[in-house]
Parts: structure tokens; sequence; C-alpha cells
């Protein structure tokens, strides 16, 4: 693209790098801004450019095809959807907009309008960042772990937005970009010392379902400037800090730790900095340039509007997250709990506690589980990993529910209830501790143990009488009330139950002669009740 094409809106703070840039590319037609000294120095820095205090007037001029945005903040949404809605391919600094609801409806728009909606998110064009990313894919630090960010400064303190929304998504957007994933957990902290109700100073911190973890740290009080990123492998370290000259501004540390007699062992290398001259270009012209692609060829941009709306989630639950204090968000906008609850657990585990449960003391819960409305984990009680525990449900005290198990609404699990891996508790269904229980006499020394084994599946509304045995893959039917032992494989129903058939390892009933009829796996008699034969 040769033609001068692009008006800029927005020619103050930053504005006035990206007409620089723009205008050194040779495709800069129009600046506009509403504060006449800067229109005064533009015109003087650039004659051979129109210069207008008028929007409209930019969105009118059939020879523009881009609009570049770098107004204030709370004006991104408005001038971007005039824009798009103009015919014009967007540019719009970030952050996207300043909710969620309005990015959703610019990147609609976009789509509507067969434009470009590109979000400068400026550190992908960065060389280092580029070359930190080929290291990364060609597995050069090993699998990631963990990224820390700081970007710090005494500069430009904002007043429209807070210091999360004018520093972090930077940050954000490269975090999003090195993982691959979104954040089931986003807790942020933040200090006001200049104004009542804007944050000078926030630290947020992201947890990723593969297991990455990531803390960004922004502050515009502090004596210096300060842009680095640090990147933890398993075999080795990256630290891209900008503010350093170009031969060091990206370094590799080949740290590793080693485990030796159960302890963890840090083993020091030589740094290497990472040599990027010959792909050295200056960021912000690699990002005008892109943008500048993406209209010419119509291929989405790195940075495009649905990107930018990726960055624009994360910082809204942020956002809720330093608001209410007590409350730690996940990626899908549902509060994750309390900190006091989370607390009792682990700060540092990845788990979802709604803000209605209640978690007693002394309760192990493992990552990746869920626990939703209504319901109470009482004293003793340990709950594996990646568990669902429905509404309403009670547990405890001292049970013990093995990982992936599935508890669904209005199930209570009393003590002397063991769940091995893997079970399936219905809607309602029953589970009992005293055989013979009366409300005006303790009985709890007469707990009868209950064992549930490995994958079986209670049918919503059965009753397991208390000291039994739940056999491995057992299927006891809705309704059924359980009264004896009940072997591995086992279909139960009825009042008293009874065995009625058989069942696979993957839910379906076997035929006649022990075989799935969905996935073919075959079984013979043992003493349990079934296995599969020794050729499945």
């Amino acid at each position: 693209m040769t033609e001068k094409s692009i008006a800029v809106i927005g020619a103050g703070y930053w504005g006035k790098n990206l007409v620089r840039n723009f205008h050194q590319l040779g495709v800069l037609k129009t600046i506009c801004d509403g504060a006449q000294p800067i229109r005064d120095d533009m015109a003087k820095t650039y004659p051979d450019t129109a210069v207008t205090a008028s929007v409209a007037d930019v969105l009118a001029d059939p020879a523009i095809t881009g609009v570049v945005i770098a107004a204030p903040a709370a004006l991104h949404h408005e001038l971007a959807a005039r824009a798009l809605n103009a015919g014009k391919h967007v540019f719009v600094e970030k952050p996207l907009s300043l909710t969620r609801t309005d990015g959703e409806a610019l990147v609609r728009l976009a789509a509507q309008k067969q434009k470009t909606l590109f979000v400068g998110h400026i550190l992908h064009y960065h060389a280092a960042v580029i070359r930190l990313k080929e290291m990364i894919r060609a597995g050069e630090i090993g699998r990631l772990q963990y990224i820390y960010s700081r970007r710090l400064s005494l500069g430009k303190i904002r007043r429209e937005e807070n210091i999360l929304w004018s520093f972090a998504p930077h940050d954000i957007s490269l975090i999003l970009g090195l993982t691959g994933e979104e954040p089931s957990y986003v807790d942020s902290v933040g200090s006001n010392f200049l104004h009542a109700r804007i944050a000078d100073v926030t630290m947020t911190n992201l947890k990723f379902p593969s297991g990455i973890g990531a803390h960004i740290f922004v502050s515009w009080l502090n004596p210096y400037k300060e842009q680095k990123l640090v990147i933890v492998g398993s075999s080795g370290m990256l630290v891209f800090d900008d503010t350093e000259p170009v031969e060091t501004k990206l370094v590799l540390y080949p740290h590793t730790i080693d485990w030796q007699n159960g302890m963890p062992v840090p083993h020091k290398a030589e740094s290497q900095p990472i040599d990027i001259a010959p792909i050295w270009k200056e960021p912000l012209k690699a990002e005008c340039e892109a943008f500048l692609t993406a209209i010419q060829n119509g291929t989405p941009p790195l940075t495009s509007g649905e990107e930018g709306l990726r960055v624009l989630k994360i910082l809204e639950l942020s956002q809720q997250s330093i608001e209410k204090k007590e409350g730690i968000t996940g990626i899908n906008g549902d509060i994750l709990g309390n900190r006091d609850a989370i607390d009792k657990v682990s700060p540092f585990i990845d788990v979802f506690i709604h803000p209605t449960a209640i978690i007693d003391d002394n309760v192990s819960i493992g990552p990746g589980t869920k626990i939703w409305h209504f319901s109470h984990i009482l004293s003793g009680s340990k709950i594996g990993e990646n568990c669902n525990i429905g509404q309403n449900v009670v547990i405890g005290p001292d049970a013990v529910i093995g990982a992936r198990c599935k508890i669904q609404n209005n199930v209570s699990v009393y003590k002397g209830v063991t769940l091995e891996d893997g079970v399936f508790c219905g809607p309602s269904m029953v589970f009992t501790n005293i055989f013979n229980p009366r409300a005006e006499i303790g009985k709890m020394d007469q707990v009868r143990p209950t064992l549930v084994k490995r994958s079986a599946t209670l049918g919503a509304n059965c009753t397991i009488v208390c000291g039994h045995t739940i056999g491995r893959y057992a299927f006891i039917g809705a309704g059924a009330v359980v009264t004896k032992d009940v072997p591995d494989h086992a279909l139960i129903a009825g009042n008293p139950a009874r065995p009625i058939g058989w069942m696979c390892v993957c839910g379906e009933k076997l035929n006649d002669v022990l075989q799935c009829p969905v996935c073919t796996k075959k079984y013979i008699q043992a003493m349990t009740g079934l296995q599969l034969t020794p050729d499945a």
C-alpha cells in the first residue's frame, strides 16, 4: 500500500508516534485531533498532511480506507464503531474498549462490514518477542511453567482509566499468546494512592488449565521505567527486558532444577544474550506495517478484534476481582469464591468454590475441583482432583471422595462413606450411615461404612443402605434401594434392588454372551462379579 489512505484520530501522547510511523510509511493522509495546540504542531511538522478537528470529515472522506484511533480509551468503542459503520478498516489502540459488551459489539460489527479490526498490542510485533516465541516453540526452554511481567514507570498518570487498563493489556495479550489458552483462574488486587477510586498499582494472578501460572505487576508510581518479562520453562528461562539495548534485550538463562533425594536442587548456567539485531525493527513501525498488510491481503491480523476481546475479558474479570476484594473470578465470569474459603484449601490450588458454598476447616480439595451453590464441605473431608460437586451437596464430616467424581444436586455423603475415583452420584440419591437411627438417641458410634468402588454409577433417587460395598463399574438404577453388596459390573434395579444384567466400563448393557454391543469388549465371570477377558 503506497497511496495516502490512512487517518490518525488522536495525535497526543501516543498518537504522535503513530502519526510519525504512518507518515514515514508514506500512507498518512489526515491527522485529526480536538486540541488546537496539537493541530498546530502537527501542521508544522507534517505540512504535506491534512489536519482537522472533525471526525465526521475524516469518516466522510472516500480516499481514507483505514482509521487509526489513539484517542482516550473511553472513546475507543464510539469512534471504532463510527469508523466501521463508515466502511473503514480500524486500528484501535489498547484496550479495545472499556467493557466486554462493547468489545463484542465491535467484533460483530467488523465481521458484518467485512473490515479489519486491529488492536494495538504492540509487543507481538517486537523482534525480541518474535524470537522468544520461536525459541519456546522449538522447545529450547522445555515446557512452559511460569510467566512474570513487570511494567512500571513514573510516566503519564491517567484519570479516565486505572493502571490495570492502561498498562496491563500489553502483558495480558502476550501471556495469552504464549500459553495459547485462556485462564481458568483470575485474581487481582489493587492499591489506590492518588485517587480514592483509581488504582495506581495492581498485581494480577492468572492460572491456566495446563498448569502454567502468571503474574502481572503494573504501576505508574515507580521511580524509573521497568518493562521486564520472565518466562520460566522446565529446562531454561528467558528474560525480555525492553529497557536494555538491542544486544541484551533478550537473554537465555539455561538454569534447571533437578530433584535429588526428594529435594529440588537448582543448577545455574551462564546467561546467553540472544541476537535479535538481524530482525530488529522499531516495534511500532512493524505494528503499523502489519495493519497495512491486513488491509491489503484481507487476512486476520495477529492482534485481531477477537484477540483484543480475549484480553478485554481478562481485564474485566481482573477489575471485578479488585472491586469485590473477596472475589476470585473465572474466565466464564463466574465467581470462584471468597479468599477465606480458597485459603482454607490453599491459595495456590486451582479450585472453583462458589461464594454460597461453605468450606469448614481441615478440608482437603484437589486441583480442578468445582463446588457449586449452597454446598457444605464439613471438617475432615477429603475430595480428589477434578471433581464436580453440584448444588446443595453436603459432604462429611470425614467423608472421602476420590478423583474425577461427579456428585449431582441434593446429595449428602455422610461420615463413613468412601467414593473411589470416577464415581457418579445421580440427583437426590441417598446414602445412610446408621442402620437404625433415632432422632433422640445419638448413634454415631454405630456408623456402618459404605464403599463405592471405582467408576460405579448410582442413579437418581436411589438409596444405598449403609454397611455395603458397590462394586467397580456397577450401575444402580434410578430409585433402587440397595440392601446388599453389589458385584463388579452388575446392573441393579428395584426395591429391594436385584441384579437384572451386567454393564460395560463404557456404561452400556452387555448382551447375553457378556459382550458390549457398542465397544465390543468381552467379559467373563469372576469371584467379585465380572472382569474383562484376558485378550480385551
